[in-house]
């Protein structure tokens, strides 16, 4: 035992070579400081593209496995369309469609957004650079005062005043959020000049892009009565497309500003404590959040039991509301209590348990954030303090106390930049959203204006899937001939397998049938609304055929644009039309007294309010003779006018050379036409010469007799009770 004993200590190393050891590790990891520290930034470097590609892979792996899941039975609708909405998500998709929106809204390198985005960015750098000589300013002060130096010390605040001058325009120009820095706080919570100049013009640049397509081609009607994938094109316009430019640039100042002052204030700081001790408590900080995570407790899961455990709780009272009648019956309310009281007790231990558990948490998240990160951070702005760092030298206390107070601002502000940074990630979401409503619209549009449609169709249609994918011939030319065309529903049922018909110049065509036998179906092939499923269509160009519902649109504008509606004043002016020639087009119609009011020609109303069915009536005719089109297809656009203004208005159309196509029931309008289209109901139709004499004398004829045989039953009655 004495010779162990004596063996012991000389086999243990003293002090002095404990002190020799570390004296030889640390001068030789002086000397290749360098390469240590460039080693452990690339290390670092690889291991963040490493999560990234990991992160990025796992995103794949669920899209590949969303994708299976769709494509198993059950998970379409009957017309191929997903039956649940479509999961955004942050992946090659989203990339994509937001590269295709920002090609719109920064169209170009000379174009304002660019000049306005490269201004944003100048900005953000001068911001940021401020803050770190605010920073070094703070420090300087804080100096001045542990020193006693009055002088410097209201030196330095009058500087404090002159730099307040440039941060606050700085500040107002870009995104500010709340930060360390006072000058921040003077706009905090408030939107920058930039971001809202970009917001605008980015919803100004997409605003008309979407609003050239939508309105090219008559998309806008293709969009609502051809397709069922967009149901509300307004709000997408109108609201997303604002919230979508709203996102898109608060997200450049939010991942642009954290990200830069990350650079530049650890840049700072380890200049300033070495870039060993900031590793150091950035892999603290990383292990520390790692065993805080693992330890937190399944929160989401708990959140989900709890809401399950109040819906059997809901339930059981709405099942005591809609039983109430048989368990009073039964006397089984003692019952009923147990039940409902056993449901309640169940929620609220769960409830407590949740309680309990973030409790725990919470405490345990309050001390590693507030007081253990706070801890390494007073540590790693002690360092210039305790250790000499290359490059700086300190000179008492006032020294110290200036290099402690700038590195803590600077720590501060690169806290609040990496905060920042994590919670733009729910922003990043959202403009995912945004990014895939617009896109969508745009797509839609695209196949629309291809000649693809998507239609939830009636059961029969699929019985008629191969005209409903053919296509037919359209052909300009000076008059109206359909040959075997088939007219086909909304909702993809066929009308008529086969329309031929033809309407020259000066031949008026009068158009007859129930109601949904393709009459209308019929006016929008012609409008060019409608594709043509078969056949053959020649047609004249859309400005030569003017089509006239029974209750007319009116426009918002002024009374002289109604009568010229769609042209404008411009156009009006180009044709030679004067403010006369106008009233003289109103008193054929008869209604040359509607100019009569305050501001006359001028007056804006909301004229479907003002003007009466009749009145309205009469200034689509008004707008009919204005145009005076080759072609016009009236849709029982008289049926709230006297016959005496009807004959005027034919009379008129007649005179001014326009071929008349009219839908209407009256017998008054026979005499006005030469040729009759009559449909079924059923699938069949007549094309022929009209004969309104003959016609008429055959009506009264056919009512005459059903008088007859509506009184045949009475007869029959009558006889029997004279036979018996």
């Amino acid at each position: 035992m004495a010779i162990q004993s004596k063996i012991l200590p000389s086999a243990l190393p003293t002090e002095k070579s404990v002190k020799e050891l570390l004296s030889v590790l640390t001068d030789l990891y002086l000397k290749n400081r360098t390469k240590i520290s460039r080693a452990v930034y690339l290390s670092l470097f690889v291991a963040l593209i490493g999560r990234i590609y990991h992160a990025i892979s796992e995103q794949k792996a669920a899209s590949v496995h969303q994708t299976a899941l769709q494509q198993r039975p059950g998970t379409t609708s009957g017309d191929g369309g997903t039956t649940g909405r479509k999961r955004v998500e942050i992946n090659r998709e989203f990339f994509r469609n937001l590269l295709r929106l920002l090609k719109i809204v920064i169209p170009g390198w000379k174009s304002k957004e660019l000049r306005l985005l490269i201004s944003h960015s100048v900005f953000l750098v001068v911001r940021t650079l401020i803050s770190l000589y605010v920073a070094e300013l703070d420090g300087k002060l804080v100096s001045s005062l542990v020193r006693g130096k009055g002088k410097e010390f209201f030196k330095g605040i009058v500087w404090w005043m002159v730099v307040a001058i440039p941060a606050t325009f700085t500040n107002s120009m870009v995104s500010i959020t709340p930060h360390s820095s006072p000058y921040s706080s003077l706009t905090a919570r408030k939107l920058s000049y930039h971001q809202c100049k970009l917001a605008l013009q980015y919803r100004s640049r997409l605003t008309n892009y979407l609003h050239t397509r939508y309105l090219q081609n008559m998309t806008f009607y293709s969009l609502s009565a051809l397709d069922d994938r967009i149901k509300n094109a307004d709000q997408l316009i109108a609201v997303d497309v604002a919230r979508f430019s709203n996102s898109l640039a608060e997200l450049y100042s939010n991942l642009a500003k954290p990200i830069l002052d990350m650079v530049i204030y650890n840049y700072s700081l380890s200049r300033s404590v070495g870039g060993e001790g900031l590793f150091m408590m950035s892999l603290l900080v990383q292990v520390s959040a790692n065993v805080m995570r693992a330890l937190t407790p399944p929160f989401g899961k708990y959140v989900a039991e709890e809401a399950r455990l109040e819906g059997e709780f809901r339930f059981q009272h709405s099942r005591l509301i809609d039983n109430s009648e048989e368990i009073a019956l039964y006397h089984g309310h003692e019952t009923e209590k147990d039940t409902l009281d056993k449901g309640y007790f169940t929620l609220i231990k769960h409830v407590n348990r949740i309680l309990r558990r973030r409790l725990y948490h919470g405490v345990m998240e309050d001390f590693v954030i507030k007081y253990f990160w706070g801890a390494l951070g007073l540590m790693l702005c002690s360092v210039p303090v305790f250790f000499k760092v290359p490059g700086q030298t300190l000179h008492g206390m006032g020294d110290r106390t200036e290099s402690f107070v700038t590195n803590r601002r600077m720590l501060l502000s690169s806290s609040d930049a990496f905060g920042r940074l994590m919670f733009s990630y729910k922003e990043i979401t959202e403009l995912a959203g945004y990014t895939s409503r617009v896109s969508g619209l745009l797509s839609v549009m695209d196949s629309i204006q291809a000649g693809h449609f998507e239609k939830s169709l009636v059961s029969s249609a699929s019985e008629n899937a191969a005209i409903l994918n053919s296509r037919g011939e359209i052909v300009e030319s000076g008059e109206i001939e359909f040959t075997d065309v088939p007219i086909v529903s909304p909702n993809g049922d066929v009308l008529v397998q086969k329309l031929s018909f033809s309407v020259s110049p000066g031949r008026h065509l009068l158009i007859v049938g129930p109601n949904g036998c393709g009459k209308s179906s019929l006016f929008r092939i012609l409008g060019g609304l409608w594709p043509v499923y078969g056949g053959k269509v020649r047609k004249p160009p859309y400005g030569d055929i003017f089509y006239i519902p029974q209750r007319p649109y009116l426009s918002r504008g002024s009374l002289r644009q109604q009568i010229i509606y769609p042209d404008g004043i411009r156009e009006m002016r180009s044709k030679k039309v004067s403010d006369e020639d106008l009233l003289r087009i109103l008193s054929t119609v008869d209604i040359e007294s509607i100019v009569d009011r305050p501001h006359g020609w001028d007056a804006e109303e909301e004229w479907r309010d003002v003007l009466s069915g009749g009145l309205q009536q009469r200034v689509a005719m008004a707008r009919l003779f204005y145009h005076r089109p080759k072609y016009a297809i009236l849709d029982e656009c008289t049926s709230s006018v006297t016959l005496e203004v009807e004959k005027a208005m034919y009379d008129q159309a007649k005179e001014l050379g326009i071929t008349l196509m009219t839908v209407s029931h009256r017998r008054s309008l026979w005499r006005y036409h030469d040729d009759i289209l009559q449909f079924d109901g059923q699938g069949n139709y007549i094309f022929t010469e009209l004969d309104a004499e003959k016609r008429l004398q055959l009506e009264d004829e056919k009512e005459e007799l059903e008088l007859q045989l509506r009184a045949v039953p009475e007869i029959e009655r009558r006889l029997q009770e004279l036979t018996t």
